[in-house]
């Protein structure tokens, strides 16, 4: 009997942490997580490899730089090149709702390919495209907030925010119909000098796009949401990674959650760790950067060595954030996170602020071992570590309880403090 050929190896690159993390747990099987690009000539392992190339923020050149850099790691395969393609696949995972250098990364990870299937939906948070345009809600991108902590405005159209990239739709009536006709529909779309951009509601939709782009081959590279990822994870079927071994509180390692994130709903997730037992402790953003954060009555004692405790950081938000100054306080927020007393497990929401905390502590590689909630991402640091990383827009309001709980079983039969 005929064995049957190997899957191809994916590599994906994310442009921040919680991002790439949500795609490594989204292609299922064994993957490595990396926050440093691989350098040097490499042959895919057993392994698909997922790099958060950290580029959100970078100025649009250089996170250009940093796509093509990666694809020179992974072999592009394209057509005329000396690479084979270490990797037979190809994955971008770019922000659901089109924040950062979409556009700049999107031209270089064009480069040598056919053509990009653009499908940035992501059902699983309620992020959809229909006519072209993201919808949160149902509610078009434009006309919501999520681009509150940006200092550009949010674009009008899954066209618009690939501008200098030729961008065609494809209509939900074709995604849905029979396979033939979307893969011909595809076809005509390249050749035509586009790069298809398919309308999606479903995983279902996300599933035939996958579906046809791997019929027409290695010369359509797949770029989207995490959304788009899961679709190729059901596609290649990767064998299941072994359940993780039952949590542990590591003796008495403490649990800190840090809350880097100016989304109005995690008050009210703070507000169930409290309800706990947890401290909580609100920064005052001018505080925090200048480093002369102080300890106030009742709450825990960051630098004299007494007996953590499970405890929340958090931004007081009160006075408004200003977008410029995201940054700084991941930075703020990262420092005084590695400085945390009896080397905590781990809850980092945003993307920014994870990588910093991360950066600060050496860490360079993770492995995704389950995923609490979608897009909360519980991995394993090299020394033992637990990590959970959770997109700052992400999870309804029990997310955080629901993360703390399944990293600190006991803390859900904890009475709070009275």
């Amino acid at each position: 009997m005929a064995s049957s050929p190997p899957l191809p190896a994916v590599l994906a690159l994310a442009d921040d942490l919680s991002g790439a993390a949500e795609a490594a747990r989204a292609l299922g099987g064994p993957v490595r997580l990396c926050l440093t690009a691989p350098t040097g000539g490499a042959a895919a392992g057993a392994h698909d490899l997922v790099v958060d190339l950290n580029t959100r923020h970078l100025p649009p050149a250089d996170a250009a730089d940093a796509v093509r850099s990666a694809l020179r790691y992974g072999g592009s395969g394209a057509p005329g090149s000396e690479s084979s393609g270490a990797y037979g696949l190809l994955y971008k995972k770019i922000d659901s709702q089109l924040r950062g250098n979409v556009a700049a990364e999107a031209l270089a990870y064009a480069e040598g390919a056919e053509a990009l299937v653009i499908a940035p939906a992501l059902p699983a948070a309620r992020r959809t495209v229909t006519g072209g345009v993201v919808h949160v809600d149902g509610v078009p991108l434009h006309e919501t907030n999520g681009w509150r902590a940006e200092r550009a405005t949010p674009p009008r159209s899954v066209a618009e925010a690939f501008s200098g990239l030729p961008v065609r739709r494809i209509p939900l009536t074709v995604v849905r119909s029979e396979l033939p006709r979307l893969e011909a529909e595809l076809k005509s779309v390249v050749a035509s000098g586009a790069h298809p951009a398919p309308d999606a509601e479903t995983g279902a939709d996300l599933d035939a796009v996958v579906a046809a782009a791997l019929r027409l081959g290695p010369g359509l590279r797949l770029l989207g949401s995490g959304g788009l990822a899961g679709a190729l994870g059901r596609a290649l079927a990767r064998p299941a990674v072994p359940a993780p071994a039952p949590p542990s509180a590591r003796g008495a390692a403490p649990l800190l959650v840090v809350a880097g994130t100016a989304e109005p709903g995690v008050a009210r997730q703070i507000a169930h760790l409290t309800a706990l037992g947890m401290s909580h402790l609100p920064l005052d953003p001018a505080e925090l950067m200048s480093g002369s954060v102080e300890v106030r009555a009742g709450a825990v004692e960051v630098r004299a060595g007494v007996a953590p405790v499970d405890t929340v950081l958090s931004i007081d938000g009160s006075a408004g954030l200003h977008p410029a100054g995201g940054r700084a306080l991941s930075a703020a927020l990262a420092a005084l996170a590695t400085a945390w007393p009896g080397r905590p497990d781990l809850v980092l929401t945003g993307g920014e602020t994870a990588r910093a905390t991360l950066d600060a502590l050496g860490v360079r590689e993770l492995e995704p071992v389950d995923e609490i909630h979608h897009g909360a991402v519980h991995s394993r640091t090299p020394d033992g570590r637990s990590v959970v990383t959770r997109p700052g827009s992400y999870g309804a309001e029990d997310s955080l309880l629901r993360i703390a709980t399944a990293l600190r079983p006991h803390l859900a039969a904890t009475p709070a403090a009275g």
